[in-house]
């Protein structure tokens, strides 16, 4: 933590680029708020500083109900001088609702519990189990303030198994029941109809850019961008092995810094795993200030080449985004999405979500292996040509088998290796795969014809040569250089 002096010069300032990397525990209130918070200023004596809103909770800090703490950005990866820790909290965040023991956590991180636990303690000063208490806390008071759930329903989404385990951990905590706080926010303050929730993130957000994005890479009957949002199918396998289906919406908050996103009930029982989701398709971790402190050197070449707050699509479903690139190997993004829609027509699951043009999800890596005799005679139909056919079959099985790490992998560079060795992958899909999937920070194709166009007549050899002074963000280079076109 930097010198508290620093961090009360921020917090009096209000500055947004501090937003979700500390918390101001204030000792005459009880309560904990975002550096961003427009309460009465305290006195600097009167402040504490955490690293996390789980160190202050810890402390017995209650969170400030005017600034809502639970919509602070998540921790940016700049941030965590541990990787280790940094994908274990997201980890957490993800799993809240289902029951993830610290030793299943710990396997999948490749590592014992008892390390886990030791050096989680030293970055964030709390245990990962309450740093996953208060990921469910935080999200249980997310949906009470901003929904009209029952408690029972808040409290099975947020994970605490039971409404009385939930009504007694939150009023320890808190000091109120979750019903009390719900009487102190106004009947009008919460969205009516579906779940809607908002993900904070910091400023500035190129938006529109991101929706072009989006737009230029939709599935048909998948997903749409309309009306100033963007609109998706989703499919979960619960920890029960229970096959959810449902409907999602994100567009962006008219007067905070954050998403709004709503979501069908029926995705209730995953709803920690769909927000994840969310945040690390629009990239919502994101620290757009240390990027551009990086990246602004773009400038000297061009006037205008790097803009700050410019993010970095991720993707809702990894499977999805990686045969999508596949597909998109030497043709145009246009005729990608077309191949896209036609593989999900004939082999994606259909589905009633009452919304407009949301009918299927894309299918899955089992539903492409369980096609019988030769994937070919199977895709060449549709006008995927039999080499890609072969790929994306070795694609799937990579996936079910686990072969391949995409979720927050410890070294994108040896998965992106593993995916070099299926045949028909080479290095721009695999980099393109690690950018979005794996959110590979520090991606570069510079054999990509949109990023030698952006940056004509320098060859691929002297393009890698530049690239060196963007590390460790040339994935944000790219897509600057994407949109610079």
């Amino acid at each position: 933590m930097e010198n508290s002096s620093n961090l009360y010069a921020a917090f009096k300032a209000k500055d947004t680029r501090f937003d979700g990397r500390f918390f101001v525990g204030i000792s005459t209130t009880g309560i904990y708020c975002r550096p961003v918070c427009r309460a009465r200023q305290p006195l600097e004596k009167n402040c504490t500083f955490f690293t996390t809103a789980a160190e202050a909770e810890q402390a017995g800090y209650r969170p400030c109900l005017l600034c809502r703490p639970e919509l602070a950005p998540g921790t940016s990866k700049t941030d965590a001088n541990a990787d280790l820790v940094y994908r274990a909290g997201r980890m957490l965040e993800e799993n809240c609702g289902n029951g993830l023991s610290l030793e299943a956590l710990a396997k999948r991180l490749g590592c014992t519990d008892r390390h886990l636990r030791r050096v989680f303690t030293a970055e964030y000063n709390v245990s990962p189990v309450q740093y996953l208490q208060t990921c469910r806390l935080l999200l249980a008071k997310n949906l009470l303030t901003d929904t009209k759930l029952s408690v029972l329903d808040v409290a099975m989404a947020a994970g605490f198994g039971s409404l009385r385990r939930f009504n007694d951990v939150f009023k320890k905590h808190y000091g109120l029941s979750p019903t009390d706080l719900r009487k102190q926010v106004s009947e009008e303050k919460r969205y009516n109809g579906d779940v809607t929730v908002a993900l904070g993130y910091r400023p500035p957000y190129r938006w529109e850019e991101m929706l072009n994005f989006l737009a230029a890479r939709t599935i048909a009957g998948v997903d749409s961008v309309r009306a100033g949002a963007y609109w998706r199918t989703a499919h979960f396998v619960t920890a029960e092995n229970k096959h959810v289906y449902g409907w999602l919406r994100v567009a962006r908050h008219k007067k905070k810094d954050a998403l709004v996103v709503t979501v069908s009930e029926s995705l209730l029982p995953v709803l920690p795993r769909v927000l994840a989701r969310v945040r690390h398709l629009f990239d919502l971790y994101s620290d757009p200030d240390v990027i551009y402190q990086t990246l602004s050197a773009m400038n000297d070449i061009r006037p205008g080449l790097c803009v700050p707050g410019l993010r970095l699509p991720g993707s809702f479903n990894a499977f999805e985004m990686a045969v999508r690139a596949v597909l998109g190997q030497q043709i145009t993004v246009k005729a990608a999405s077309t191949l896209a829609a036609r593989l999900t027509a004939a082999f994606g699951i259909p589905v009633n979500t009452g919304q407009d043009g949301l009918t299927h999800v894309f299918p899955s890596p089992a539903e492409i292996l369980a096609l019988e005799g030769p994937i070919e005679s199977h895709l060449g139909p549709l006008g995927i040509i039999a080499a890609r056919a072969k790929t994306i079959y070795e694609l799937a099985r990579a996936f079910a088998e686990g072969e391949i790490e995409f979720n927050l992998p410890a070294s994108p560079e040896e998965e992106m290796k593993k995916l070099m060795a299926i045949r028909g992958i080479g290095s721009w899909t695999a980099q393109y795969i690690a950018m979005r999937a794996m959110e590979w920070p520090d991606a570069f194709l510079e054999t990509d014809i949109g990023v030698r166009k952006a940056l004509a007549p320098h060859t691929p050899k002297e393009l890698l040569k530049m690239a060196e002074a963007w590390r460790p963000w040339r994935s944000y280079a790219t897509i600057n250089l994407w949109n610079a076109l």
